[in-house]
């Protein structure tokens, strides 16, 4: 697994990185529709994993978890579930806000690579797709799994199944989430391919 960047790569994680701050703290970033926001900050992980593989996709997640775990103090923004969360458990709030963005841009760069064996366009619409669906179930297992005993997550669960709870909770901010990262870092990741700023993995030989 590669984990040196050149010149090129560096500036592109740079910029990246650039682009995830500005739309972190700023309203780019983020809609709010109740407790849950549709978040478009997966869209620049995933371009980091396409481009710089799973290192320089965990890297993006890890600004991006980063500056969600902010918001529960009212840094660039203010989340009304991450402030309850952090009041319940600070340390939680951290890992549940936190460490599903880094898997989620890790793991973005292994299917990035096995897609791209056999179609580069259609794998940056893949790890679109893919930055959005487990962006969201990494986020929602975290949740239920570290606060899902505390009266505000039983309170919203309403007695549902896990999986329902889940399911309906998510609703139309998941699908919005995963059409808008699918189409736009399919767009920029074959622009990116195009300018050789991504290279097609070696075929397998049968």
């Amino acid at each position: 697994m590669k984990t040196k960047f050149n010149t090129k790569q560096l500036v592109l994680l740079g910029l990246l990185t650039a682009v995830l701050l500005l739309m972190a703290f700023t309203p780019l970033g983020y809609l709010n529709i109740g407790p849950l926001a549709i978040t478009f900050n997966v869209i620049p992980v995933a371009i980091a994993a396409i481009a710089l593989g799973p290192v320089g996709g965990a890297i993006a997640g890890a600004v991006f978890g980063l500056t969600s775990f902010l918001q529960c103090i009212g840094v660039g923004g203010t989340s009304a579930m991450g402030v309850i969360l952090f009041e319940i458990n600070p340390f939680f709030a951290f890992v549940q806000r936190f460490v599903p963005r880094v898997l989620d841009g890790f793991l973005l760069g292994f299917i990035f690579k096995a897609a791209a064996k056999r179609n580069v366009h259609i794998a940056c619409l893949v790890t679109g797709f893919c930055a959005a669906f487990l962006n969201t179930a990494f986020f929602m297992t975290a949740l239920v799994a570290l606060f899902g005993s505390t009266d505000y997550v039983q309170g919203l669960m309403g007695g549902k199944n896990v999986i329902i709870f889940i399911c309906t909770f998510v609703g139309i901010n998941a699908v919005v989430e995963m059409l808008a990262s699918t189409v736009i870092t399919g767009a920029v990741g074959s622009a990116l391919h195009k300018a050789r700023l991504v290279k097609a993995p070696a075929k397998s030989e049968a």
